[in-house]
């Protein structure tokens, strides 16, 4: 076998694995795999299928809090640093606030995203049915 061959055969087995985890998290009421608070090295989403219990999912937890934080810490330094009477920022300095406050809204959005999708669909009442 190729190495290209066993690639193939390695990326359906992964497939094939999921499939089967999102069947089973289907039938058992799971929502489906979690978004992580970070991405790969090449910036695309990572996700853990997980029922919310394991070292992942708390490490997710504390990263998450901590995004928060800093990001709550940051949108404080803006607003003083940009209230009346206050000294006027540098354009350097004004660059380096927009980065950080986009980086900390891109966080923040990310985490909104993941708990966003793991909220249970609202159960409809047994009385609209009858």
């Amino acid at each position: 076998m190729t190495t290209s061959q066993s690639s193939t055969v390695a990326v359906s087995r992964d497939a094939d694995r999921m499939r089967r985890r999102e069947l089973y998290d289907a039938a058992t009421g799971v929502a489906g795999p979690r978004l992580l608070p970070w991405t790969t090295p090449d910036g695309n989403p990572c996700h853990l299928s997980t029922d919310g219990r394991g070292y992942l999912s708390t490490l997710a937890d504390s990263i998450e809090a901590v995004q928060l934080s800093m990001g709550e810490r940051l949108l404080e330094h803006a607003r003083e640093a940009l209230a009346p009477k206050t000294r006027a920022l540098s354009a350097t300095e004004y660059r380096w606030l927009a980065r950080w406050l986009t980086e900390a809204l891109t966080d923040a959005l990310r985490v909104a995203d993941s708990r966003g999708a793991r909220i249970p669909a609202p159960q409809k009442e047994a009385t609209e049915n009858a």
